[in-house]
This record gives C-alpha cells, sequence and structure tokens, in this order.
C-alpha cells in the first residue's frame, strides 16, 4: 500500500496543528486562555480541525456524502453529539443505498 504525497503532508499538516493546540493550553498561562477572545478560540479548534479534515472528504466522494454532511451539520446544531454520531451513521447508510 502506498500514500500519496499530497495525503502524507495532509496528515503531518493535521498533526502539527493538533499538537499546537495541546501544547498552547500546556504553555500559555492559565488566566489568559480561560477568558476572552482567546478561550472562544481554543473551544472552537476542535471543530475547525475536524471541518478541515472532513469538508473535502465529504464534497468530493459523492452526492450522498455530501447529504449526509448537511444532515450531520443540521443535527449538530440541536442535538448531544452521541446522537449526531448515530444520525450521520444513519443518513449516510441511507443516502448510499440511495444512490
Amino acid at each position: 500500500m502506498s500514500i500519496s504525497l499530497d495525503a502524507l503532508l495532509a496528515i503531518l499538516a493535521m498533526a502539527a496543528a493538533t499538537m499546537a493546540c495541546r501544547l498552547a493550553g500546556l504553555v500559555l498561562p492559565t488566566p489568559l486562555i480561560g477568558t476572552g477572545r482567546l478561550a472562544r478560540a481554543f473551544d472552537a479548534m476542535p471543530v475547525a480541525i475536524l471541518s478541515a479534515i472532513l469538508a473535502p472528504l465529504l464534497l468530493t466522494r459523492g452526492p450522498a456524502d455530501a447529504l449526509a454532511g448537511a444532515v450531520v451539520i443540521l443535527a449538530a446544531a440541536r442535538l448531544p453529539m452521541i446522537a449526531v454520531i448515530a444520525i450521520g451513521v444513519g443518513a449516510a447508510a441511507a443516502f448510499r443505498a440511495l444512490f
């Protein structure tokens, strides 16, 4: 099994971003992280990183995956994470069966 250079670079970049986020939590002082814009930025980082990873996959693999992604986005606005995961798996299976 071989991996393309683009995929390898993407994986390494995502690993570096993840490690930078984790290290920033250890290095930056707690009062700085706990309030204001920086706190909101740290709260939004997991969603931003996951979106950056998943968006290209959802938009390039076909209409079934794109529709399942849209269902997950709508569900995530209102439901707890475990329900969103279950709905996402169900939507992906249903849309793949239809398409």
